[in-house]
């Protein structure tokens, strides 16, 4: 992993303009107060027997807790937040805020700060869709509190 890239692609979530509308940026997802990117994006697992997946289970979970780490030297220790309730109360019908709901069918859990500078918050997490799917490493800032 490129930590110094991962940083710097932290460092735009922070800045950059949010999207007006719901869609694709030249870094990744977005709509009205918030911005995602994926940092880091694995090989598939179609072929694999099990054993580059758990390997790569492992080394994703790592890179996120040293980019963690990183962060946590600028705005202080995560809040360490499970999303399970999140897409647990999506999917019986209740209205989510974006970009929790969008999240919360991405990553099971997020290192999360609030951003000291510009009152944004910062998540990582990795998502991997299916197990033959590659896995993510996730950034996202919004102005929208947690839910």
């Amino acid at each position: 992993m490129d930590i110094a890239r991962c940083l710097t692609t932290v460092d735009l979530l922070c800045t950059r303009e949010f999207p007006a509308e719901y869609g694709r940026t030249d870094v990744g997802p977005g709509g009205p107060g918030w911005l995602a990117a994926a940092l880091q994006i694995s090989r598939d697992f179609w072929e694999d027997d099990g054993t580059a997946w758990e390997k790569t289970v492992v080394q994703y979970e790592a890179d996120r807790d040293g980019l963690s780490e990183r962060l946590a030297d600028r705005w202080g220790p995560p809040h360490v937040i499970s999303l399970a309730s999140v897409l647990e109360r999506s999917m019986e019908g209740e209205d989510i805020s974006e970009p929790w709901d969008w999240l919360a069918q991405h990553v099971p859990d997020v290192h999360l700060w609030r951003h000291p500078d510009t009152a944004r918050w910062v998540a990582l997490g990795v998502s991997q869709w299916d197990r033959e799917l590659p896995f993510e490493l996730l950034a996202l800032a919004t102005e929208t509190d947690p839910p």
